[in-house]
């Protein structure tokens, strides 16, 4: 059996407004006036329109802004397991301690955590990646439904008899 792993092509990145901010009653209000002031202060709307609805688009990305278009990466913590978790969590809080409260205290704690928690992750990635090595290929289809092996998911997979 021969594992082939294929490169996913690129998609267009397209920047696209941020309708949902107008939940919030604020940014509604702001496009509100801004509309107004763009249509020149009419009540009844122009008859044509394409002129209307490029307004509103206009107004709408400087008003809401735009997203920068890109996809959110996921990241990789498939490998992860409790121990990892409470220390992340632990180093977390400590960082938010340390910023409210700039004392030597605070950041001697915060940086003896930060060191405690790369070693923790360095060896639980390790571990996981040496039981991935040992159980081999043939536990892959079980962990790629499982939901990890975030790599495997990013790079299609395709197989060839020999």
């Amino acid at each position: 059996m021969t594992l082939l792993v294929c490169k996913k092509k690129g998609s267009k990145i397209e920047k696209k407004t941020k309708w949902w901010k107008l939940k919030k009653e604020e940014c509604c209000e702001d496009l509100r006036q801004k509309l107004r002031q763009a249509l020149g202060g009419q009540v009844v709307l122009p008859d044509d329109w394409e002129t209307t609805a490029e307004v509103i688009r206009v107004t709408g990305r400087k008003v809401l802004g735009v997203s920068s278009g890109r996809r959110k990466q996921d990241k990789e913590t498939w490998w992860w397991n409790e121990g990892v978790q409470d220390s992340i969590q632990r180093k977390t809080l400590a960082k938010k301690k340390w910023d409210m409260d700039r004392t030597e205290e605070n950041r001697q704690e915060y940086k003896e955590l930060q060191r405690r928690v790369k070693r923790e992750v360095s060896k639980a990635k390790q571990e996981a990646y040496d039981e991935l090595y040992t159980r081999g290929p043939a536990n892959l289809d079980h962990l790629i439904k499982v939901g990890g092996l975030v790599v495997l998911e990013m790079w299609p997979i395709t197989t060839m008899s020999s």
